[in-house]
């Protein structure tokens, strides 16, 4: 077999390939087995038909034609592994001449990765917001906790801004009553704002028996999107009382015994926070920073296929499971359909790109990933999917994406060592060394892993993790105080 290599574009190759007719044989003896079991000629045992026969009865061409669809895959990975591509994608084939007895000869077009060269990333320079608590955002954490720990009470007065009603609901489009359109039971918060417009100011002052009516545009159900009239009765009141913010709270809500011990903790945890946060940005910031000094070709064809992907899971997983569709998320998001599709498109774009540059600096820095960091990443993919880390590994396993995976970690490094090769100020012009701590290096790795998966922003940062982690012990405590 012969083949050559032309380059149309920096991201599309034309492959030309001759094959010897001998180098056939193997396929056309397997093509006349496979017809052999599949027809039936009167005076041949199944299997038994003579080549001779077959081609007089069924047509050579019939032959050859089996047996080159059964041999080009073969001879078109040969081509590739002898030009040493790196494709993306399946190719475009041409059978360009199909000689019996003498020659198969074929052309393959195939997008290829680019040549990516690695810019100089020394000088790289970036600023992120600087880290600080202030004694309100001390004041909002412990209020939050505080809320945590309120208590509710059945009152005799009219309802009033934060008290909790049970209401029963029934809406009247064009003076009849929806089928879909009433409630019972319903509990709301006045001032939460999470039911219909107009709710607030109608029950507000209403005692528990009375009822108060309003329109509202309906959000939801048969008559979305249509004026209706709603008649709301409350059937009860409930204040809702805070704990006083003293020491007997502290050691009520956590494992402090004063309330100054708390607000130090929330102060701590606070600022490790806002290291995370700047730890994230700064990975971000210098991403982007590092693909403005790169030239990156993308293949027309992967940049449609990554949109469409991009778009599937969007409508079918994430709107899907909050009972949304892509309508309903643009009017939401206040965003039209052409520029969704243009962020779609810039993100995209971003995501092929991060990870072909970062796959060739894993290739230039000679990274190597560890089981260990291997099975960090697992974790982290695992706890974010929703599933359990045995039921991942499992679905990782079973569908070949080990190696995914690793490219995954390996991108996150690389991207790391960007990031620590870059100066990074923040807004007090103070220089941030993003190694003095363990976990907020960790993070720029993981936010690197993150990156490699689509460019996005970080799923579940740190924060968010030590707030979970919070609310976890005081809905655990909030838990002992009423079985109590």
């Amino acid at each position: 077999m012969k083949s050559a290599v032309e380059t149309l574009n920096p991201t599309r190759v034309r492959l030309t390939v001759e094959v010897p007719f001998e180098e056939l044989k193997p396929s056309l003896d397997a093509a006349y087995k496979k017809i052999n079991q599949q027809v039936t000629v009167a005076g041949f045992r199944k299997g038994k038909i003579p080549a001779r026969v077959i081609d007089q009865r069924f047509g050579r061409g019939a032959v050859l034609e089996e047996a080159v669809n059964d041999a080009l895959p073969k001879f078109y990975t040969e081509a590739v592994n002898e030009g040493e591509l790196n494709v993306l994608g399946q190719p475009e084939v041409d059978i360009t001449e199909l000689k019996d007895g003498e020659l198969l000869a074929f052309t393959a077009e195939v997008d290829v990765r680019p040549e990516v060269e690695i810019p100089d990333y020394s000088g790289i320079e970036v600023t992120v917001d600087a880290v600080e608590v202030s004694d309100e955002d001390v004041d909002k954490s412990v209020e939050q906790l505080r809320d945590r720990f309120a208590t509710t009470s059945v009152v005799d007065r009219p309802a009033a801004e934060g008290d909790t009603l049970t209401i029963d609901l029934e809406a009247r489009v064009d003076g009849e009553v929806l089928e879909d359109g009433v409630a019972s039971g319903v509990s709301y918060t006045i001032g939460s704002g999470q039911l219909l417009d107009g709710i607030d100011e109608a029950v507000t002052g209403v005692s528990a028996g009375g009822t108060a009516t309003f329109t509202s545009e309906l959000k939801g159900g048969s008559a979305e999107g249509k004026e209706a009239e709603v008649k709301v009765e409350v059937t009860e009141v409930k204040s809702r009382e805070l704990p006083a913010l003293d020491d007997e709270f502290a050691q009520l809500a956590s494992e402090f015994d004063t309330l100054e011990e708390l607000r130090a903790d929330s102060r701590k945890r606070l600022e490790q926070m806002k290291k995370y946060e700047q730890a994230t940005q700064a990975q971000e910031k210098v991403l982007d920073a590092l693909l403005e000094l790169a030239e990156i070709p993308i293949p027309e064809k992967l940049l449609q296929d990554e949109i469409e992907t991009r778009k599937h899971n969007l409508v079918n997983h994430q709107l899907g499971q909050m009972g949304l569709d892509l309508k309903k998320y643009l009017e939401i998001q206040g965003k039209t359909e052409e520029e969704f599709d243009a962020e779609t498109k810039e993100q995209a774009e971003k995501g092929i790109k991060t990870q072909f540059l970062l796959d060739e600096l894993v290739s230039k820095e000679e990274l190597q990933v560890g089981q260990e960091e291997l099975t960090e990443h697992l974790m982290r993919r695992a706890q974010s999917s929703g599933m359990s880390p045995d039921q991942f590994a499992q679905a990782v396993v079973e569908g070949g994406q080990v190696p995914m995976l690793v490219g995954e970690v390996a991108r996150g490094k690389a991207l790391a060592v960007v990031v620590e090769a870059a100066k990074v100020t923040d807004s007090n012009g103070e220089v941030v060394d993003l190694e003095d701590e363990d976990e907020t290096a960790e993070t720029v790795e993981a936010g690197g892993e993150e990156a490699a998966e689509g460019a996005d922003a970080p799923e579940a940062k740190a924060d968010e993790a030590a707030d979970a982690k919070a609310a976890e012990k005081a809905d655990e405590k909030a838990e002992e105080k009423t079985e109590g």
